[in-house]
């Protein structure tokens, strides 16, 4: 048996195990207990718990999922529904165990934006291990199955925001709708971070007559790879070097400045890379 392989798994199920404290503590700590309702089944779950405090809002959430799970079987497969419920069973066993720990603040913006950073963290994890905790995103891939019209992320946006409404209507707070926002701004940004990390990169793309001096100057003063293409300028007809290379951040300025040296006639495109693998960057095998 492959050791590495091994490793990975149990690395992959501990990070898991993680996730789903960072979600619970985000539920338990934050959302809950100053009746924040933002979205998904952990928010129906919320509201549920709402109106008859006597139901734990784990115990909620895994009966919610489960007729999901029930549906997504024909479609995901066995392999898929089964890391899903270990998912799904694990959050809300943590969730209700959280739910004994004291609420960390009552300020509704501040629970906001700590509830969606752990919930991003969770999030975050969950995907770059290739988990899942069901809820409306399962819900959202099986509805798009039958209505074609509707793309999968339009169809969880509709459903969470079904659950938002629902929480504003039920906690007769209007201002459960802005919480929720700012629980998905911040969420989706953490989440961001925790799967592609802190450092960006930039895709370059430099258009010149002088591809070969740039080139060289390049290799010269920083570590990164150059790509040399041919393309032709459609307006003029005339053919152009196309130096194509991905620096960090950090290094972006160094690069204008050293292709403004070389020629300062250049055409630079510059795009953000959302991830790169490689040599100088993060490995392939990662």
């Amino acid at each position: 048996m492959n050791t590495k392989k091994v490793w990975d798994e149990v690395k992959g199920y501990l990070f898991m195990l993680l996730g789903c404290v960072a979600y619970a503590l985000s539920t338990s700590v934050f959302l809950a207990p100053n009746s924040i309702v933002a979205g998904g089944v952990t928010g129906l779950s919320v509201i549920i718990n709402l109106l008859n405090e006597r139901i734990p809002i784990g115990m909620i959430s895994i009966v919610i999922n489960l007729p999901i799970l029930a549906l997504g079987i024909r479609f995901q497969g066995w392999k898929f529904i089964l890391r899903c419920l270990l998912t799904i069973v694990t959050l809300g066993v943590v969730t209700d165990i959280f739910a004994v720990l004291p609420t960390m603040t009552s300020d509704g913006v501040l629970a906001s934006l700590y509830g969606g950073l752990c919930q991003g963290v969770g999030i975050g994890l969950f995907v770059k291990y290739e988990f899942s905790s069901g809820g409306t995103e399962l819900l959202g891939r099986v509805i798009c199955r039958f209505i074609k019209v509707l793309k999968i992320p339009a169809c969880v946006a509709i459903l969470d925001g079904a659950v938002v409404v629902l929480g504003a209507i039920v906690t007769k707070n209007p201002a459960n709708m802005l919480y929720a926002l700012i629980v998905v701004f911040v969420s989706a940004k953490v989440s961001e971070i925790v799967l592609m990390g802190l450092e960006k990169s930039k895709l370059c793309i430099i258009i010149t007559d002088k591809g070969k001096e740039i080139s060289d100057t390049l290799i010269q003063r920083s570590p990164r790879g150059v790509t040399m293409l041919n393309g032709t300028g459609m307006y003029t007809d005339k053919e152009h070097d196309v130096v194509m290379t991905c620096v960090k951040n950090r290094q972006l300025t160094q690069l204008k400045a050293i292709v403004k040296e070389v020629d300062e006639h250049a055409f630079i495109i510059i795009n953000d890379s959302v991830e790169v693998r490689g040599q100088g960057f993060q490995s392939l095998s990662e």
